[in-house]
């Protein structure tokens, strides 16, 4: 059974960061693109940041400069530091797995003063 859990997120101010976290169990971790999607109120899930079993790395213009995508293959787990954080970067952020289209629960992250 393939399972996807985040962790870390919470309230910050703006200007504030967080780091958030992504295990993974029932699949071969070290084979998989993983990435980070976010998902506003009322709006459509996105994509944030990308990275590839060789940690080639790609990041939604939105995010550039301010978030960093990583993974450590030997627990299983990518990464998102997210720096610099702005109200409009509120949302559920979503942990993704390629192939099987596999998807985490969520966390909330809210960026309000």
């Amino acid at each position: 059974q393939v399972r996807l859990v985040e962790s870390g997120g919470g309230l910050v101010q703006p200007g504030g960061s967080l780091k958030l976290s992504c295990t993974a169990s029932g699949i071969a971790f070290g084979s998989y693109t993983m990435a980070w999607y976010q998902q506003a109120p009322e709006k459509q899930r996105e994509l944030v940041a990308i990275i590839s079993p060789s940690s080639t790395v790609n990041y939604a213009d939105s995010v550039k400069g301010r978030f960093t995508i990583s993974r450590d293959n030997r627990i299983n787990t990518i990464y998102l530091h997210m720096n610099g954080l702005k109200p409009e970067d509120t949302a559920v952020y979503y942990c993704h797995a390629a192939p099987g289209d596999y998807w985490g629960q969520g966390t909330l992250v809210t960026v309000s003063s």
